[in-house]
């Protein structure tokens, strides 16, 4: 996830329960680009004793080869080309989701990175960008080009997150496909982990912003699939978790306000999961200092701290992030 997917939240979630391995935020290829110094610590300083796969988004062939060869210089598990970014302004630019319209610049693509490649190459998609129509010949280049992780998420680009999830076409997928699919959309609880596996029989999940919610949610998961109890999360685990993020987010150069605010697109998610009315949401996006936060943290998570954090987003509660993902 953009903006949030850093070193410092992938060693955070390593505190909670590991994912079995992560994905960078996106290294955005172009015309004499260079590989972000700030993405590639989260690989090269990583601790999480996770595999990390760079993921790259672009469309100019001769440069992602060159950012592909270069990031092969450093502790990767593989390539993941990202190609369901929904986020107008990427795919505006032709890139991310928006070449989901392209499946001749896809074919072309996919066919130069697979022979430059002797590692892992996967991808990252959505099931089309306004329609399904490239769907399942996209799934036959997957086939062609012996890609060899699918990460699918069950929405058109232009559903962005809205709606539903159309798992039957990640299950048309799992049944086309000769390498291994992770579902991905609206994966919000190990319970509906359980439920989409089942119903696509998929590898596996991808989540994205409900890692944010719940940093749990991994070993909840791993638990749940091996038999052990799973962890019941009370809004005083929630609190430690809300100090441990604005801990971690702390920058010497950034006002307190600033900081207060960047925090927000975490809490945005977190919110929907305290109340089912929402007061925390609104009271949040009002604060703008550390002692404000703490005092509606310490109002709706301490008053009653042994109640439960819900397992599954509070209908109705919408996060409005200020950040961007795929999931």
């Amino acid at each position: 996830m953009q903006d949030v997917t850093d070193l410092t939240f992938m060693q955070m979630l390593s505190e909670y329960g590991c994912p079995d391995y992560y994905v960078t935020e996106y290294f955005r290829v172009y015309a004499n680009s260079n590989i972000d110094k700030k993405i590639l610590k989260s690989i090269t300083l990583n601790t999480t004793n996770r595999p990390v796969f760079a993921q790259i988004i672009g469309e100019s062939i001769p440069d992602m080869l060159r950012i592909a060869k270069q990031l092969t210089n450093y502790p990767i598990a593989g390539i993941d080309l990202n190609l369901g970014c929904p986020a107008p302004r990427v795919y505006r630019k032709n890139v991310g989701g928006g070449l989901l319209r392209e499946p001749d610049t896809i074919e072309r693509i996919f066919e130069a990175l697979r022979s430059q490649s002797s590692g892992l190459f996967t991808v990252k998609m959505r099931v089309g960008f306004d329609s399904t129509a490239n769907f399942e010949r996209i799934l036959q280049l997957i086939n062609t080009y012996q890609i060899d992780m699918l990460s699918l998420h069950g929405r058109t680009v232009k559903e962005l997150y809205r709606g539903d999830v159309h798992y039957d076409l990640i299950r048309q997928a799992v049944q086309t496909v000769n390498c291994p699919v992770l579902a991905n959309g609206n994966i919000t609880s190990y319970l509906k982990a359980e439920a989409v596996l089942q119903q696509t029989g998929a590898a596996g999940v991808m989540i994205g912003r409900s890692a944010i919610r719940n940093p749990w949610i991994f070993q909840q998961i791993r638990d749940r699939f091996t038999g052990n109890p799973v962890k019941v999360t009370t809004l005083a685990d929630v609190h430690q978790y809300i100090q441990h993020l604005f801990a971690i987010t702390i920058q010497e150069e950034l006002k307190e306000k600033s900081h207060v605010n960047s925090l927000k697109k975490f809490l945005n998610f977190i919110g929907t999961g305290i109340d089912p009315d929402g007061k925390f949401l609104v009271g949040m996006r009002l604060v703008q200092s550390k002692q404000e936060l703490f005092d509606l943290c310490d109002r709706y998570l301490l008053t009653n701290p042994d109640h439960l954090f819900a397992i599954e987003p509070y209908e109705n509660l919408v996060a409005r992030p200020s950040c961007e993902s795929n999931e």
